[in-house]
Parts: C-alpha cells; structure tokens; sequence
C-alpha cells in the first residue's frame, strides 16, 4: 500500500514516556514508540520527531513554584534533549539511521539545528530528532514541532497523545463527551478546544499545516496513518 504522507513530523509527549512511573522514562514505553517508529520507517516515509520532556522538568511549572520562568524553560530544553538522546539510542539498537539536531549547541552529543542539513538527512532516509524546542523561552515543544513541521516542509503534524482524538470534552473527565473525526481550525476556534497551544496551532493554520492528534499507545496506530487509514481526529481547513 502506497503512502499518503512523503514526510511527516511526529510530536511526542515527554510525560508519555514514563508509563505508569511517577518519574523518568518506562524503557517499556521507549521500546514500544521505538518499534512504532521502526514499522513507519519500514514504509519509506520521510519522518522527523520532536519529544517533550514532561517527564524530566517542565518549565511552566517551575514559574508556578517561584522560579526564574526563563531558567526553567532552559532546563526544560535539555530535558527534551534527554528524552531524544534516549529514543535515538533506542531506535539506534533497532538499526535505524538517526541524526539528532538541538536549537542549543552542544556539538558533543548532537548536530546543531540546520535546516538544510536537516533536509538532506530525511532525503537521505534518516530519522531526523529535533530538541531543546525552539531555543528560546516561552515557547512549548508543539511550538517547537510545528515550527521544524513548517521549516522541513512536512505534510502532516502527527499528534500523539494517551487519548484516540479530539473530543467536545476532555474523555477522561466527561464519559459524554463525543469525539471528532475530523474539524477544521476555525471550528477548533469556535469551540476553544484544546489541540495544542495556541501560539503552535496559529502556526498550523497560517501555514496550511494539518494536524492529525491520535493515540500513541496503541499499536499500529502510527503506521495506518500513514498509509492512509482513518486513526485519529484530523484537523484540516
């Protein structure tokens, strides 16, 4: 079966990655992402990823606590790197190429960000990991993600998330609530929806930039996306 996506970038969330533990990465969970990868990259499409690092720190919360916002996004963006460090390690042991870029130098663990480099890897089919969000403060990792989506020219915005789509509520707290195969942005708008952040979906629809937001965790889910099968809640124009 054909692809109907050439390139796409996938946004993971860092908290996904610790499973059922309180803290840190579930090498269960890394494993399991790992193989989803595998079994996409099998297809030949052209696939770049940016990580959270929810897991580790995230900055946001250490403004709540009375730290410095601007020290705590910092910290947050090596936090990213860490969880990307240990997918490309992951994806390594699976035999697939990586190359992993960082908006922050640190030329001993990894390439800085340069777009055309970046291009030339997923040409030459390498998974291309993008870390330390944008580089700047202020700035989420779908901020982050939609921004490489755009630079890179990828077709798509995979969203994976713990939950099978967009819903006129949040699932886990409204058995009632009713999901959405498909919306479109300005209905997103309209019903103040939570997709991603609002500086990061802006960015989507400015630049004609799809979405699809779909479950992670369960199996096969990545791979039917891309050869085309209904997974998900797209978010289309």
């Amino acid at each position: 079966m054909a692809n109907k996506y050439k390139r796409i970038l996938l946004k993971l969330s860092g908290e996904a990655l610790m499973g059922k533990k309180q803290f840190g990465i579930d090498h269960a969970v890394l494993s399991q992402y790992a193989q989803e990868i595998k079994d996409v990259y099998s297809t030949g499409v052209e696939l770049a990823i940016v990580i959270g690092g929810g897991n580790i720190f995230r900055g946001i919360e250490a403004s709540e606590g009375g730290w410095d916002r601007v020290q705590g996004d910092y910290m947050g963006m090596l936090a990213t790197v860490i969880n990307s460090m240990a997918l490309q390690s992951a994806l390594e042991r699976m035999n697939i190429p990586t190359r992993l870029q960082s908006a922050i130098e640190m030329k001993q663990i990894c390439e800085p960000f340069i777009r055309r480099r970046a291009v030339r890897h997923l040409e030459k089919n390498r998974v291309v990991i993008f870390g330390a969000g944008t580089g700047n403060p202020y700035f989420t990792t779908d901020t982050a993600a939609t921004l490489r989506a755009i630079e890179i020219e990828a077709d798509v915005i995979l969203k994976g998330t713990r939950v099978d789509g967009i819903y006129t509520a949040d699932p886990e707290k409204d058995k009632n609530a009713v999901k959405y195969d498909t919306i479109t942005f300005n209905e997103v708008y309209e019903k103040s929806l939570n997709v991603m952040d609002m500086t990061a979906f802006t960015l989507c629809n400015e630049n004609k930039l799809p979405i699809i937001v779909f479950d992670m965790n369960k199996s096969g889910n990545l791979k039917k996306i891309v050869v085309g099968e209904r997974v998900g809640t797209l978010v289309e124009f």
